[in-house]
């Protein structure tokens, strides 16, 4: 019995064999003009591979990576601490370290990476095992019952797939974009707090030197009502100006608190550890022509960002016409039949009809927002434009009020208080002239550091509009230096 079993088991061995054989060769027939398409894409998924690896290092160490980075706390490494002496520089790199919201948009840049990778993927095989007869027990004892395996593969045809990774890596240039622009508009806010933290500072200061000022106006005429020259009545108003510039000065000395504050938020951080800001605010630019300007902000994320944005709309555009040609499904199996012990091979090919839906509407719809995407790309740049042209003529009204403030107000003001102060003290003017020539030369001064700091936020607001310095050298087609005029 032994001898005559051996046989037949190797036979049915070989015959397990031969049905595996027969579904794996009926699926790489089916499936080959599908591979052979597939090769087109390869290249692409196998450097979104090697993408997704470097995005695994990078979160795994963020130290390797030159990208953004979370937000560190503040006991953090010390190459990130606030000097004693904070310059520019200093508050923009602690700014785009430490900043939560441009680390934000640094995690979207990954995760748009990590969606390339997973647009190019396969569709998964599907395996089905069906028995049947299995509650009926006549049929059971009767040996009637039959068990199939199934394995299917959907294969995705009229560009499906590379539509979607064209989509997805047209989204992962987009985040690219969005990324820059909240650079920029970070580095843009974090220069207009550092005015207002060096524009407080400076008031600081003239509030110190307008009480030093009063007080020493309030003791000459002290003076003089003690030698009876002068009424007591002016050494009153001498005493309340003087109480009017203390006021002024503790005022200066709220602001450059509040300002400091507003200034380390931007870098997540709620105590300003700095001592004093460093920086000029007299320093002035030539300012360019409008021209020139203007011809400089297509370099703006706000505008270069749409090319990427029509280039995905064109990729939705291909994916809605991929979606009206119908996938096909291959399917191989075999079922036994325990009755005859016996099996039976199948191989099946299942393929929707477009009788009703062939995506037309979903065409359309893409078509029509591609076209949107022109408009509002016309519309952005006129957007962009306009509010350079009102930025420019704001910074060239300004510049001429420093130059009309610093040539003739500022020495004009300083001029009559002096001449004001040495005749009352030689009793040629009464005190109203001096305290008269007084405010004019402090509101002189006010004047001119609300123009410097509006003309700083303003040099600020443009370079925001044009992604870059205001005073990068422009090139000629011969890529000769153009100098500004």
């Amino acid at each position: 019995m032994t001898t005559g079993h051996a046989p037949a088991a190797r036979a049915a061995s070989v015959r397990r064999r031969m049905h595996a054989a027969f579904i794996v060769c009926a699926l790489l027939a089916a499936a080959r003009p599908w591979a052979a398409a597939a090769q087109d894409i390869r290249p692409l998924l196998e450097k979104q591979g090697r993408q997704l690896s470097q995005i695994q290092t990078q979160t795994a160490d963020p130290a390797a990576s030159n990208g953004p980075r979370s937000p560190q706390p503040e006991s953090a490494a010390a190459a990130m601490h606030e000097p004693a002496e904070l310059t520019l520089r200093d508050a923009l790199s602690l700014a785009l370290q430490r900043n939560p919201e441009l680390a934000a948009f640094g995690k979207e840049r990954l995760a748009a990476e990590a969606a390339i990778l997973q647009a190019g993927v396969l569709p998964n095989p599907v395996l089905e095992i069906a028995a049947d007869n299995l509650g009926n027990t006549r049929k059971a004892e009767a040996g009637e019952r039959a068990t199939a395996i199934q394995i299917g593969q959907l294969i995705e045809l009229g560009g499906k797939r590379m539509a979607r990774i064209r989509g997805a890596a047209a989204s992962r240039d987009l985040a690219n974009w969005d990324y820059e622009a909240k650079r920029i508009e970070i580095l843009s806010l974090v220069a207009q707090r550092f005015v207002d933290v060096l524009t407080a500072q400076r008031r600081q200061v003239l509030a110190g030197e307008a009480l030093a000022l009063a007080t020493q106006v309030s003791d000459a005429v002290a003076k003089r009502v003690q030698a009876g020259k002068v009424s007591p009545v002016e050494e009153t108003k001498a005493q309340l100006a003087q109480g009017g510039a203390q006021i002024e000065l503790d005022q200066a000395r709220r602001e450059a608190i509040s300002a400091r504050g507003t200034l380390v938020a931007l870098w997540a951080s709620h105590d300003p550890r700095f001592e004093r800001a460093v920086g000029d605010l007299d320093k002035t630019l030539p300012l360019p022509a409008y021209e020139q300007l203007a011809g400089r902000v297509r370099d703006n994320p706000e505008l270069a960002r749409w090319s990427s944005e029509i280039e995905r709309r064109r990729a939705l555009v291909d994916g809605e016409k991929a979606k009206a040609v119908p996938d096909v499904t291959l399917t191989a199996g075999v079922t036994r039949f325990s009755q005859f012990d016996d099996r039976a091979y199948m191989i099946g090919i299942s393929v929707p009809l477009p009788l009703f839906d062939n995506n037309r509407g979903g065409i359309l719809e893409a078509s029509r927002r591609l076209d949107k995407a022109a408009d509002e790309q016309r519309a952005a740049q006129s957007r962009v434009l306009a509010a350079l042209a009102q930025a420019y003529q704001r910074l060239a009204a300004i510049d001429k009020e420093i130059q009309t403030l610093r040539a003739t107000l500022l020495p004009g003001a300083q001029s009559a208080f002096d001449a004001a102060t040495k005749g009352y003290q030689l009793g040629k003017f009464g005190f109203l002239d001096v305290l008269d020539a007084q405010r004019t030369l402090f509101q002189t001064r006010t004047q001119h550091l609300r123009a410097l700091a509006d003309y700083q936020r303003g040099v600020s607001e443009i370079e925001h509009l044009l992604g870059g310095p205001l005073d990068t050298p422009q090139k000629n087609l011969n890529g000769q230096q153009i100098r500004n005029q």
